[in-house]
């Protein structure tokens, strides 16, 4: 079967997959590209037009030569979410069929994780990960992001010109991980580049790499030296996780916090920099940015592809059948948008799939919330006549499977002094 073409379409991309991997619709057939440029900048056209061609499930490559199924229908990802004993998170026998040298394979293979297990292993992991999570003060993290937004703002405000990536949410999310765990700026550091590699799927295993040994280092000095930080309070769980698992639970962290928050807020900040229905809002104090937070979030979620699972056999999912040990990806994006759950005003909706859903939604909800909400109430505060610096048309956003990420977000503002620091 042929590909319509299309200037931005990833469809006209596609390629042939091998017949032994399996998939919903024609195996040997053309399969979707995630990892485009072309993808990247048009997704919503190119969920549109896999909709009309496959309907709820698309043949798909997350990388080349790594065939998997996207889910773009939203009940049949909850179908899917909430079934893990027929669609479990392990990856192990998926993994044996993957090259080393596969993009993707250092940031889906399995772990001794919470992310990448299932039944009581998923529970006990679950258990430590989400109590280090639960004893983050929340009150007190709202004067974490104030002290460590007001210098980064300091850095820009007097030049009336920034680029929010790399000079605002990138090094404030950092940093704020970086307490949470009780890290040292320099591992941090570490941590961040590792982590980027990871996400971007370019040269993933010696992003791997880096980053364990920097956790490796922060576990041996929080289990000697315990402080009130997610580490200490993983290390000393009931559950006695071993440094392995520990290292593992804290990639996991950095993974969820890292990447998506930094996206999250760029992603909301472009929406109020540019949509009518919230710049002047949203400004004016209408609507709040949680509003415009969670139109994000619905829209453009900053990880827009991800809760990966494998089922157990070949499973019968929309009168198609999905191939055993095979990667089912979640849209999360794709769902969030699909025309049989859209409609009316969605102010205050929050029934996105931008967490997940399941045993796997994620733990950190009212944290993420609150770091994105106060590091963009804290330059809106600050800087509030910012308008974005270059035409929509000319932002480039980051190719790659699984985020929703610009590469900058310039923006430009009358100069103004710097804020008195806490």
């Amino acid at each position: 079967m042929t590909t319509p073409q299309s200037p931005v379409s990833p469809l006209s991309a596609a390629t042939t997959c091998p017949v032994q991997h399996g998939s919903p619709i024609d195996t040997d057939g053309p399969r979707v590209l995630l990892h485009t440029p072309e993808f990247a900048a048009d997704p919503h056209g190119a969920y549109r037009e896999m909709r009309r061609q496959y309907g709820s499930l698309v043949p798909m490559e997350l990388a080349p030569g790594v065939p998997a199924t996207l889910v773009i229908g939203y009940k049949t990802a909850l179908r899917i979410l909430n079934d893990p004993e027929h669609f479990p998170a392990d990856p192990r026998s998926w993994q044996t069929t993957v090259p080393d040298d596969a993009a993707v394979k250092p940031m889906m293979e399995w772990y001794p994780n919470a992310l990448r297990n299932a039944g009581t292993v998923h529970t006990r992991y679950r258990q430590a990960y989400t109590a280090s999570i639960d004893g983050i003060d929340l009150h007190a993290l709202h004067s974490t992001v104030e002290k460590i937004a007001i210098p980064l703002i300091n850095s820009f405000c007097e030049t009336g010109s920034a680029d929010l990536v790399t000079q605002y949410a990138l090094p404030l999310v950092f940093e704020v991980l970086n307490q949470m765990v009780g890290c040292s700026t320099e591992l941090g550091q570490r941590v961040a580049t590792g982590m980027a590699m990871l996400f971007d799927t370019v040269d993933a295993a010696k992003g791997m790499e880096m980053l364990s040994a920097a956790l490796m280092e922060l576990v041996a000095l929080r289990r000697v030296e315990r402080g009130d930080d997610v580490t200490s309070r993983m290390a000393h769980h009931h559950t006695e996780l071993d440094d392995t698992e520990m290292l593992c639970q804290l990639i996991s962290f950095y993974g969820a916090g890292l990447e998506p928050q930094q996206n999250l807020i760029v992603n909301t900040l472009l929406l109020m920099l540019t949509d009518n229905r919230f710049g002047g809002d949203v400004l004016g104090g209408s609507l709040s940015t949680r509003d415009a937070l969670d139109e994000v979030l619905f829209n453009d979620p900053p990880m827009a592809n991800f809760s990966i699972t494998y089922p157990r056999q070949p499973i019968l999912i929309e009168n198609s059948w999905l191939p055993a040990h095979q990667p089912v990806v979640i849209s999360l994006a794709g769902c969030n948008n699909d025309p049989a759950i859209r409609g009316g005003d969605r102010i205050g909706n929050r029934s996105h799939l931008a967490w997940g859903a399941g045993p796997h939604a994620c733990p950190a909800k009212s944290v993420a919330y609150l770091v994105v909400q106060d590091a963009i109430d804290q330059l809106l505060d600050a800087l509030p006549e910012m308008e974005l610096a270059v035409p929509v048309d000319k932002l480039v956003w980051r190719p790659g499977p699984f985020h929703r990420a610009m590469a900058a977000l310039p923006v430009a503002f009358p100069k103004s002094p710097p804020l008195n620091i806490m």
